[in-house]
């Protein structure tokens, strides 16, 4: 497997966690009771396996590397950066509004059905252009050695931010999610 392989593999993960939050706002606004704790499992895993490791791979350590390689500011480029900001932005209106609707605000679950469906939209645009060209570039660039380096280098990141086997508890996480609400 190389680098820009298991990116596009946590891009799946992301996809199908996003498939998982409509399952649960459809839910919201059918106005049945939705699961806090699965709630809270999805904005986790949005959090810290998407943001603090996927975008944390790119952010230190892609991007530089595809400089070095020879393409000047490819995160800045392409607008990445930026749209990874917008990202957490997102994330942080969906957090609040969640916050709200369980503290029992009656009019906090259109909030979350709508940051929820913002944050999906962006979302899946952002990864479309980062398959689609992001990686492309680094698959054109980036040598098998370099793709390897960077491979250990995102295992390292790994284990700072959330510990050894905690990327499997997340894919795990994510199974029984799936089985829960995608069957």
């Amino acid at each position: 497997m190389t680098a820009t392989e298991q990116l596009r593999q946590e891009h799946e993960a992301i996809t199908l966690m996003l498939a998982i939050l409509e399952k649960l706002c459809q839910r919201l606004a059918n106005g049945e009771k939705v699961n806090s704790e699965h709630f809270g499992q999805v904005l986790e895993f949005i959090q810290v396996f998407g943001d603090q490791c996927h975008h944390g791979k790119e952010e230190e350590f892609l991007f530089p590397v595809l400089e070095a390689a020879g393409i000047p500011h490819a995160d800045r480029m392409l607008d990445v950066m930026h749209e990874h900001e917008h990202c957490r932005i997102l994330l942080r209106q969906l957090v609040a509004a969640w916050q709200k609707h369980r503290s029992g605000d009656p009019a906090a679950a259109g909030a979350v059905i709508r940051s929820a469906g913002d944050y999906s939209v962006f979302m899946t645009a952002h990864i479309f252009k980062e398959n689609n060209v992001l990686f492309p570039m680094a698959e054109a660039r980036l040598s098998a050695d370099r793709q390897q380096r960077l491979l250990e280098d995102f295992e390292r990141l790994e284990i700072e931010q959330i510990g050894a086997g905690g990327h499997e508890q997340f894919h795990k996480t994510l199974d029984f999610l799936k089985q829960t609400y995608l069957g």
